[in-house]
Parts: structure tokens; C-alpha cells; sequence
């Protein structure tokens, strides 16, 4: 008994002239990557890649499912304005987010990140996309967050600025306790209402102009 496949074709393809050439253009055309939704399997942040799997299968003639293979070495979106800024998130195994694929083979300019030929005739293939995520992933433990009524930096972790200077031009308030590791200097009126000095001695409380405003007698 002879096994037999169905393929793409069903019984209008070669009905006419036109079917014909319709059917020819969309495969064709089904052989275009363009944009496809992936998963991120493993991350190079050293390289700034990702191997991303494709989610959407493809089909065979009988409806049979085909699942993609993981491709290799995508390079990944970094928020960046050449060597003076960049907002650094990398992605994460897991990740869902959108590869995007080139007209032409950006391998060469991939390896020299200079203008250069393209390393082959291929156009629009599967391996020449980038990555954009992160799309349909599930709710961030720290993230910024812009809204009409401000600006919210959420961590669970320490928030680190790391500056030569760094200037406040509006009023701070502290909710939990605050310790500094050198001196602090004020150019305007200093209100406590509870104070307590841990130590030995006495400490003076400096003005802006290096006197001495008020002695305070550690307890």
C-alpha cells in the first residue's frame, strides 16, 4: 500500500491560469520571515544576543504541527545614545517579545558592526532577525513606572547612585531611617523634633558659612 502526503495544494489551485500563478506567489511569499513572535531560551550579555524560540508553529498540508527549532544569536534591543547613556535591562530565559527579520544578511555587519556586503544572497531569512521584547510576560518585581500623578521607582533590592554630586531641587521626605557616612551641610534652617546622639564627645551642627551653630551633647 502506497503511504501518500498531502501538500499545499488543494483542488482549486490548478483550476486556472490564475489559481496557478496565485498558488506559486504565495509560496512563494511563505517563504518571507518578516515578524514572529519568540521566546528568549538563553542570553549572551556579553555579546548582547539571545536565542530565541519562534512560538507559532508551522503547518503542514494535512494541518500536522511542525514546532520551530531555536535560532541562534539574535542581537537584542538596548536602549542606548552612544557611550554616554543607556537604560540596561537584559532579557531573561522565559522572556516572550517580537523578532524582527532583516531584507538582507547582517552577518557581516554583526561581526565588523561597520558597513560592509552582505555575507550571502539570502533576503529575509530566519536568521538574520533582531529582538524586541518583552511583550506578554508577567507583572515586574522592580520596574519605573510613569503615571499622571508622578514618576514610582519600585525595588525590593537597595537603589544604589553612584555620582561625584547628586542634586535635589525640591523637598525630600524620608519615610524610614537615614544615615550618612560623612558630614552634612545645610545652607537653611535644620527642624528635629526628637533627637538622640549615640557616642562619646560633643558635635556641632555647621552652618553653610563653617561656623559652628549649636554644641549637641552626645548621651
Amino acid at each position: 500500500m502506497t503511504q501518500g502526503w498531502s501538500g499545499p495544494q488543494d483542488m482549486h489551485s490548478t483550476a486556472t491560469p490564475f489559481n496557478e500563478s496565485w498558488f506559486m506567489i504565495q509560496q512563494m511569499i511563505g517563504k518571507i520571515a518578516t515578524a514572529e513572535m519568540v521566546r528568549v531560551e538563553a542570553v549572551d550579555t556579553a555579546a548582547l544576543t539571545v536565542d530565541v524560540l519562534p512560538l507559532v508553529y508551522q503547518v503542514d498540508g494535512q494541518g500536522q504541527a511542525y514546532p520551530h527549532a531555536t535560532i541562534h544569536k539574535f542581537p537584542y534591543l538596548r536602549l542606548q545614545g552612544g557611550t554616554r547613556g543607556a537604560v540596561i535591562i537584559d532579557p531573561q530565559p522565559g522572556d516572550i517579545g517580537l523578532a524582527v527579520f532583516c531584507a538582507r544578511d547582517i552577518s557581516t555587519v554583526k561581526a565588523t558592526k561597520a558597513p560592509g556586503l552582505p555575507g550571502s544572497r539570502r533576503r529575509f531569512d530566519w536568521a538574520d532577525g533582531v529582538y524586541f521584547g518583552g511583550m506578554l510576560n508577567g507583572a515586574p518585581t522592580q520596574y519605573v513606572e510613569f503615571t499622571d500623578a508622578g514618576i514610582t521607582l519600585k525595588t525590593p533590592n537597595t537603589v544604589t547612585i553612584d555620582a561625584p554630586t547628586a542634586e535635589f531641587t525640591g523637598d525630600i521626605a524620608v519615610q524610614g531611617g537615614a544615615s550618612f557616612g560623612n558630614d552634612v551641610t545645610m545652607a537653611a534652617k535644620l527642624t528635629v523634633d526628637d533627637l538622640t546622639l549615640i557616642g562619646g564627645g560633643s558635635q556641632f551642627v555647621k552652618l553653610a558659612d563653617g561656623s559652628n551653630a549649636t554644641k549637641l551633647k552626645a548621651t
